[in-house]
């Protein structure tokens, strides 16, 4: 039986710190679904449909990672496409209160699917996607944070 692991985000933009969590779970499981979420509260800079394809072109190297798109709960979805894991990235102790409480909220939902949390390379432990956008809103190089082809969309819509 196939081992799918989920990584959800909202991915606006994808940043390298991302591709680094994807990249050590493609080696864990034998599929990763990375979900682009549509989330009603939020309000992204890039549309859906960009941040779907950005993150497919960041993603293209990756043989065994998908890239799809899902609104809703993410362990529903989790339980769609018969994942084992919802993996999660987790850059300091803030970020892990609020998944340690959405781990279990998803545990008490379908105890069948787990929640994995990966450190990213210490580079990237300060990297989100608010701080590439407000770089790159005040114009600065982002090109060491994000894939080029990120990079470009950025400077396109600033």
């Amino acid at each position: 039986m196939e081992k799918i692991g989920i990584y959800p985000g909202t991915f606006d933009p994808i940043t390298n710190g991302h591709i680094d969590v994807i990249e050590r779970a493609g080696k864990m499981f034998d599929k990763v679904i990375v979900v682009v979420s549509i989330n009603s509260k939020k309000t992204c800079l890039f549309t859906e449909n960009e941040r779907l394809a950005m993150a497919q072109e960041s993603l293209a190297h990756l043989a065994n990672v998908e890239v799809d798109m899902h609104q809703g709960l993410t362990v529903d979805y989790a339980t769609k496409v018969g994942a084992s894991a919802i993996i999660r990235g987790i850059r300091a102790i803030s970020d892990f209160e609020y998944e340690f409480q959405i781990a279990l909220m998803n545990r008490k939902l379908n105890p069948d699917v787990n929640t994995i949390f990966l450190l990213p390379h210490e580079n990237y432990t300060y990297l989100n996607s608010s701080i590439i956008r407000e770089l790159s809103r005040y114009k600065q190089n982002v090109s060491d944070f994000v894939p080029s082809a990120v990079a470009l969309k950025l400077k396109e819509k600033f």
